[in-house]
C-alpha cells in the first residue's frame, strides 16, 4: 500500500498543489464510484501521473480484497443461519409418521340412516 500512503502524504503536505487535488478528486471519484476526468491525471508531472496510476493498482488489489472478506462474512452469517436452523430443529418434537398420527386419532361414528 505504498501508493496510498505516498498519495496521503502529498496531499497532507500541499493540499492546495494541483497534484494533491487531482489525487484527492481520483480516491473520492474511486470511494463514490463517480465519474473522474482522465485528462486530469494528464496535467500532472511524469512521477505524481506515475503515483495516480500505482493508486489505481492498489485500490484494485483493495477493492478485491474487500469483496473476499464481505464474501467470508456472508459466508460466516450463512453458517450460522444454518447452525440456528439446525438447533431449532433439534429442539422441536418429532413428528410422528403419518400412519401412527392416523392411528392415533379416533375415528368418527359412523352415522345411520
Amino acid at each position: 500500500m505504498r501508493a496510498l500512503k505516498q498519495a496521503r502524504k502529498l496531499i497532507e503536505k500541499k493540499p492546495e498543489s494541483p497534484a494533491a487535488q487531482a489525487l484527492s478528486s481520483l480516491v473520492v471519484a474511486l470511494e463514490s464510484e463517480t465519474p473522474f476526468a482522465l485528462q486530469t491525471l494528464y496535467q500532472l508531472d511524469y512521477d505524481n501521473f506515475e503515483l495516480a496510476l500505482d493508486l489505481l493498482k492498489e485500490w484494485r488489489l483493495d477493492r478485491y480484497y474487500s469483496s473476499k472478506v464481505r464474501l467470508l462474512d456472508l459466508s460466516v452469517q450463512v453458517e450460522a443461519m444454518r447452525e440456528d436452523d439446525k438447533a431449532r430443529a433439534a429442539a422441536l418434537p418429532p413428528k410422528a409418521p403419518p400412519a401412527v398420527a392416523a392411528a392415533a386419532t379416533p375415528a368418527a361414528p359412523a352415522v345411520k340412516a
